[in-house]
């Protein structure tokens, strides 16, 4: 045998050994390409020892399967073989593992293995599987279980596809060539290791001349300079990626890409006229808008914001312009009055720019422009106007009636000028106290005037035009009443004092001041003396302090209370203005005694209450108070002693008839209530008698109706004249109870109809009665119908 082949099989011997270890089963595969036995030295390991390189022949622990097969016969994979297996059919392989029996099948007896289906590495790339050979009839383990991998081996069979569908890009208008846009990705789900189906190339389908796209990164970019997006806004663009290198015979996929071009400021603002005009009434009010103008832009959003502003004006200050940012608007506003009849005609200059400029576009500029707006005023029949806005008049407040204090103007501002009328707004004016001149203006007194009452009036001038009445105008009038010494003086408060009996002469008791509702320039001055018609007798004396005050002195040494308890001293008081004014004031001075020291001590009863602090009329109070509180203690004391009286008989010893009242089966003689004999002889006398008057009224069971029994025959006038007689006197009695009460009368007369009830004075026997009625009366009168009524069966028997 060739040296070279033997040497070769110890190689192949070697590493089948070496991959599994104390095993015999290898697995066989013949390669694609290649020659056994060659051989070539290619270097050294790190021991020295030379490494020699040979050509594949067989591949050990490994398979190679060609996925989505399409033959009718199962796919052959390998052949599995032990060094025990002689050929005699004693062996039988096992094949487990990921796929055995299902994906994969062994022959058993040769070691075959086959794909039972179509296998796509998309799906799974290999498998790893196991394999022993058995003996067929011991079934002993000729060999240790072996590893081997199934690897499938990848077709072009998946074409690219994009990552989204479509994209969604933006770019800047007027972008250089060369800008990128976006970068689109396609996946190839091929083996990208095995050949070039998974090697992506792009191209644009549609889109050109405007982008172009790399055909290795997917990268897209503008193609066109100067895109405009006022031109042309949105762009669609088709993206193909193909696989095997894009050669012919690859597969594709496709995808969309909407572009769209953002706005830039490339544009400037333009006025669509040069000239505007506005017409705006002379009535107009501040702050309204007189007119809106607006300037154009291509652009969008913040490219297209501007502002306005007057750059020029006949009437500065007369109007104001401002951006409406929603509308990018110019408003125009009113900011001075009108007047048709001083100015009609208003020239403006308007000048409106970009708020944003791109300082890349400065050459396409300017981004401004500029408009000029006249405005024409138109004449309106406005109301009058006063020549002042408020008026302010003075008067004496001593002023006579009709008596003119002033004067309001007004005119017409239109150009008819017309007349005008004044009247008095009385809303302002209710009591009436001015009018007003209706052609003149001028304003005077109705009534007289007290500045004491009322020192300022306020009040509202009416005017309307003649011809137009609807046309008003307003104006207020403040008017002062100036004061006049026309008040007096008086005491500032009710002055009341003492003196001591033991006073001296000379000696101070009191000082006064006084007030005067007048109110001169300089301020009051008041001065103080004692009355003419006093001055004589004067037992006091009055001594003017120059500061608008005075002291009241005594002008002796001592003083009787008992002579004469009290004096009035009368004190004159004038003021010093024009013309003057004064008054006399009674000071009320009372005797009393008083200690070393001058403190009262004893004083009379009125002097006491002066000087307590009590007036006339807390004395009367107090007065009624007393009053009042002895007449509640004396009708106390009547009804005390109308309490104590008692009206009826209430004594156990009293010896009048009674009548037994039974409310229940029960009682007898002993209960002694009080009631009328003549009711248990005449039952209608219960329904027809009325309560007492002498006892609260109780509650009563319902009266029951008995038989009638035949009245009682009064053969004594006396007995009448005396019922008579009593009831009149119960009647007349005012201590009477004041409610309905039955009333009993004790008479012991001959011919008495009810004779006695007591069983002493009886002549007769129960027997000699008929007490049989009594049981028609109900069950109250069970017990008493039972003790009368019923026969005795004893005293029958006896």
């Amino acid at each position: 045998m060739d040296r070279r082949k033997v040497c070769l099989l110890m190689v192949l011997w070697v590493m089948a050994h070496l991959s599994s270890p104390g095993h015999g089963l290898r697995a066989l595969r013949r390669t694609t390409g290649g020659r056994r036995g060659s051989t070539g030295l290619t270097g050294q390991d790190a021991n020295g020892v030379p490494l020699k390189r040979s050509k594949r022949g067989w591949m050990w622990n490994q398979f190679f399967l060609l996925e989505e097969y399409t033959g009718t016969d199962m796919q052959y994979v390998g052949k599995l073989h032990s060094d025990g297996d002689r050929g005699d059919g004693s062996v039988r392989y096992v094949l487990t593992g990921e796929g055995a029996g299902s994906l994969f099948k062994i022959d058993e007896k040769s070691g075959d293995i086959h794909a039972t289906k179509r296998l796509d590495r998309e799906e799974k790339a290999y498998y790893i599987l196991h394999a022993k050979a058995i003996n067929r009839f011991t079934n002993e383990a000729l060999e240790g279980q072996s590893e081997f991998i199934i690897k499938i081996h990848d077709i072009n069979d998946n074409e690219p596809r994009f990552t989204k569908d479509p994209y969604m890009a933006r770019v800047p208008e007027m972008s250089d060539i060369g800008t990128s846009v976006i970068q689109v990705t396609a996946i190839d789900a091929d083996d990208p290791t095995y050949g070039n189906s998974a090697r992506v190339v792009y191209s644009i389908l549609e889109g050109q001349p405007y982008f172009s796209v790399d055909p290795e990164t997917g990268l897209i970019k503008t193609a066109l300079p100067g895109m405009d997006r006022e031109v042309k806004e949105n762009y669609q663009v088709v993206i193909q990626a193909k696989d095997m290198a894009g050669q012919m015979g690859g597969l594709s996929g496709t995808t969309t890409v909407s572009i769209t071009l953002s706005d830039v400021n490339d544009n400037p603002p333009r006025f669509t006229k040069t000239v505007y005009e506005f017409r705006v009434p002379e009535s107009t009010e501040l702050g309204s808008v007189v007119g809106v103008i607006r300037a154009m832009d291509a652009d969008i959003g913040e490219n297209a914001e501007m502002d306005y502003r007057i750059i020029g004006s006949d009437g500065p200050g007369m109007f104001d312009i401002s951006t409406n940012r929603s509308t990018q608007d110019g408003v125009i506003v009113l900011r001075k009055p009108l007047d048709f009849e001083r100015k009609r005609q208003y020239i403006l200059r308007i000048q409106v720019e970009n708020s944003h400029i791109n300082p890349r576009f400065f050459s396409v500029g300017p981004f401004r422009d500029e408009a000029t707006i006249k405005i024409i005023v138109e004449d309106v029949d406005e109301p009058p106007v006063f020549e002042r806005t408020s008026y302010v008049m003075e008067v004496k407040e001593d002023a006579a009636r009709n008596t003119v204090i002033g004067s309001v103007s007004a005119s017409d501002p239109d150009d008819k000028n017309s007349l005008v009328r004044y009247s008095i707004d009385r809303r302002t004016d209710m009591d009436r106290m001015f009018n007003v001149h209706a052609g003149n203006g001028s304003v005077f007194i109705l009534r007289e005037l007290d500045r004491e009452e009322s020192a300022w009036h306020n009040i509202s001038v009416i005017t309307t035009e003649f011809n137009n009445p609807r046309q008003i105008s307003r104006v207020p009038v403040y008017i002062r009443v100036l004061d006049v010494n026309d008040n007096a003086p008086t005491f500032a408060t009710n002055y009341e004092t003492f003196v001591c009996e033991n006073a001296k002469a000379n000696q101070r008791i009191q000082t006064v001041s006084a007030t005067d509702p007048d109110e001169p320039l300089g301020g009051h001055r008041f001065f103080f003396s004692l009355a003419q018609e006093a001055a004589g007798k004067a037992n006091f004396s009055v001594r003017d302090n120059k500061d608008n005050t005075a002291w009241i002195l005594t002008r002796r040494n001592s003083y009787n209370s008992l002579q004469k308890s009290i004096y009035h001293v009368p004190v004159v008081i004038s003021d010093g203005e024009f013309p003057m004014q004064s008054s006399t004031n009674t000071l009320t001075i009372r005797v009393c005694t008083c200690d070393r020291e001058g403190n009262m001590k004893l004083c009379n009863a009125e002097a006491f209450t002066a000087r307590a602090g009590l007036s006339t009329g807390a004395l009367v109070a107090i007065l009624l108070c007393v009053v009042i509180l002895l007449m509640i203690v004396v009708m106390f004391a009547a009804l005390r002693r109308q309490r104590k009286k008692e009206p009826l008989i209430i004594s156990k010893e009293d010896v009048r008839d009674n009548v037994v009242s039974y409310n229940d089966e029960g009682g007898g003689e002993e209960d002694t209530q009080a009631f009328d004999i003549g009711t248990l002889r005449n039952p209608e006398a219960i329904e027809e008698s009325k309560q007492r008057r002498d006892i609260v009224p109780e509650t009563f069971y319902p009266a029951v109706r008995r038989p009638a029994l035949p009245p009682i025959r009064d053969t004594n006038g006396d007995v009448r004249d005396f019922i008579n007689q009593r009831l009149q006197d119960n009647d007349s009695d005012p201590t009477a109870p004041p409610y309905d009460s039955l009333a009993t009368y004790a008479y012991e007369g001959n011919g008495s109809v009810a004779e006695s009830l007591s069983s002493l004075d009886s002549v007769t026997t129960e027997g000699d009665q008929d007490y049989n009625y009594l049981s028609e009366w109900g069950p109250r009168f069970k017990k008493l119908a039972d003790m009368y009524g019923g026969d005795d069966d004893s005293d029958r028997d006896s």
